[in-house]
């Protein structure tokens, strides 16, 4: 039986020096205050990215952070000036972050400020970016009365068309920069059946964790016949592997055909790479430095996954680089089940891709959790659970309302959907909300695989989603 390929969303990144107001747009442009912190409980995972809907398109908007490039000599050398040794590796690289945020977004918002007008960095990265086979649109910030209005025109000189004048803080101009936006996104890509059930694994985490290490021993196992298939319209080569009759695609984020080493500045525009494979994956492989433990950047990674309900396994490589007693392994596994509290269900394979240890049970465990996500409980199965669970716990009171939970049923699956029908959605508090996850994965653990479940009011109002 044939699978539709998934369609990724196109990636939107916003540029620009410091404090031009990149966050302030990034919150106005996805239409939500949330540009530094995830406000779900339980994890304090930052916020790189998100979700925009505008003209009937869908695309990911990033805030990459502040570009400061410092001014150059007349041969073309960076100025020398006393710096800190951590800044002056962070100045070096700046060049190859603004380079890196290009190559994996689809359409760049260089954002500029018209308070102080056009500024040497601004020149730099719009020399830069008129270089680069992007569409790049020029938005100037803070134009907040016709005073302003009328030194958005300095910006003609840096050579990227028409200035878009806008005030992210007030929204003035949002609506003309979304229209750029959505007219410069590449066009929707036709709709594929595959031909066969096929699984797309995307092998994500940051730079030298082995991921290129995982890949090449994966293809090499026995019984694995490899070839290689056109990936995106970017011409991204993705692997096919054969293991025991299943076909299993796995996407080429690891850049095992990217010679070169990645440099420090550039590691935080991996989550990019991992976003745009995520996109496309229905397993997603997190690859974890067992000599480092869990970094920030893995929990960035590991929020993506759920956000975009991918069902998720964590691989913790070069497990024979740690000194080990009989309870390693047991406190290994608390510390990430610590770190990564938000994605519990995910199960965790200790590995050596160097060695080989234990790599064998990643395609079975990646046949497993993908077949879990095609799991439909019955619908009396599941109001049994229900009902079990409101008399074991009943719903807290919000005010002078209580929750009342009348009636779930899962008309979905890939990922797992469960809608209850309630009272009131609004009253459905997270910690409520995980008890009744919780609670259906006493029944069927749903292994590696994040659930969706939609609370609908019975007056009709607004549903809730998670």
């Amino acid at each position: 039986m044939g699978k539709r390929k998934r369609t990724p969303h196109p990636i939107v990144a916003i540029v620009g020096r410091p404090n031009v107001g990149k966050s302030t747009l990034f919150n106005r442009l996805i239409g939500e205050r949330r540009a530094i912190v995830e406000d779900r409980p339980g994890t304090t995972r930052d916020r790189l990215y998100g979700e925009s809907t505008w003209g009937g398109r869908e695309f990911i908007v990033v805030d990459t952070g502040g570009l400061e490039i410092i001014p150059q000599t007349k041969d073309g050398r960076f100025k020398a000036r006393p710096l800190a040794e951590d800044s002056r590796a962070f100045i070096r690289e700046m060049q190859q972050q603004v380079s890196a945020a290009i190559q994996e977004a689809d359409v760049i918002v260089f954002l500029t400020d018209v308070t102080e007008g056009v500024t040497t960095a601004d020149r730099q990265v719009a020399e830069l970016l008129r270089t680069q086979n992007k569409p790049v649109i020029l938005a100037v910030n803070k134009v907040d009365n016709k005073d302003r209005l009328a030194g958005m025109y300095e910006f003609y000189q840096l050579g990227l068309g028409d200035p878009i004048p806008i005030s992210a803080l007030h929204g003035t101009g949002t609506g003309e920069l979304l229209d750029a936006i959505v007219a410069a996104l590449p066009p929707l890509p036709a709709e594929e059946e595959e031909e066969e059930e096929t699984v797309h694994v995307a092998i994500v985490g940051r730079p030298n964790v082995g991921k290129s290490s995982l890949l090449n021993r994966l293809v090499r196992e026995e019984r694995a016949i490899v070839s290689d298939i056109p990936g995106t319209t970017r011409d991204v080569i993705d692997t096919e592997v054969r293991w025991e009759g299943k076909r299993f695609v796995f996407l080429d984020t690891a850049g095992i055909r990217r010679k070169g080493r990645i440099e420090r500045g550039v590691e935080y525009y991996s989550v990019l790479r991992a976003m745009r494979a995520m996109e496309r994956s229905d397993v997603v492989l997190l690859v974890i430095d067992a000599t480092e433990g869990v970094t920030e950047q893995d929990a960035h990674i590991a929020g993506y996954a759920l956000d975009r309900f991918r069902s998720i396994v964590i691989v913790v490589n070069k497990w024979d680089l740690v000194e080990k007693d009989a309870h390693t392994m047991v406190e290994y596994t608390r510390r990430i089940r610590h770190a990564l509290n938000f994605i519990d269900f995910a199960p965790i394979v200790f590995i050596s891709a160097k060695t080989g240890q234990r790599v064998s049970r990643i395609f079975p465990l990646v046949e497993h959790v993908y077949q879990e996500r095609f799991v439909r409980l019955p619908t009396s199965k599941l109001n049994r659970i229900v009902q079990a669970a409101l008399t074991e716990h009943t719903p807290p009171i919000k005010g002078t309302r209580q929750l009342r939970l009348y009636y779930v049923t899962q008309p979905a699956v890939d990922p797992p959907t469960f809608v209850f029908f309630v009272n009131d959605a609004e009253l459905v508090h997270f910690s409520y909300q995980r008890y009744l996850e919780n609670k259906i994965r006493e029944q069927h653990p749903f292994d590696g695989t994040p659930l969706r479940l939609v609370f609908k009011s019975h007056e009709g109002r607004r549903k809730r989603k998670r």
